[in-house]
């Protein structure tokens, strides 16, 4: 599995990627309903820099790096991780989150921090932990999942 820097030319893959993660409304407080062209533009946004993880040349993964706010705290990066949903359990995400801390690094952040990870995405926050990640906050009933109503986020943060 190789992890790259995503262009114009992903697009598709990166969507096909998306759609089922942003229906599902499980994960990401992102508008179920929201179209292909205004997902793009959000994970390809002029602050991302947006990669695509590559399994024997199919696109399995996406993330998007960029720093958490600005001003005297864009020093904390903050991503965006997706995996196709076949790909579950293969690692893609774990290569995605390593590729993340190197290019956090790479690029001069001192720590990187998860906003809003949803506490019943427990395969999510278990590799987060195993990756260096501590949970530093918790957000009593942040998140509307569709199916077990209103549920905590967790805040996770990671020293580089």
């Amino acid at each position: 599995m190789i992890v790259r820097a995503a262009g114009p030319e992903d697009a598709g893959a990166i969507w096909r990627i998306l759609e089922p993660t942003i229906r599902a409304g499980e994960t990401y407080p992102l508008p179920r309903d929201m179209g292909e062209r205004d997902a793009l533009a959000y994970w390809f946004n002029p602050g991302h820099a947006a990669f695509v993880a590559e399994d024997a040349g199919r696109v399995v993964g996406t993330y998007y790096l960029r720093a958490n706010t600005t001003g005297a705290g864009a020093h904390v990066a903050n991503c965006g991780y997706m995996t196709a949903s076949d790909c579950f359990g293969r690692g893609v995400a774990r290569a995605m989150c390593a590729h993340s801390l190197d290019e956090a690094r790479a690029r001069g952040f001192r720590a990187m921090q998860f906003n809003l990870v949803i506490s019943t995405n427990t395969r999510a926050v278990r590799l987060w932990q195993a990756m260096g990640f501590a949970i530093v906050g918790r957000l009593p009933g942040a998140f509307q999942h569709p199916r077990h109503g209103y549920v905590d986020a967790l805040v996770l943060f990671q020293t580089l």
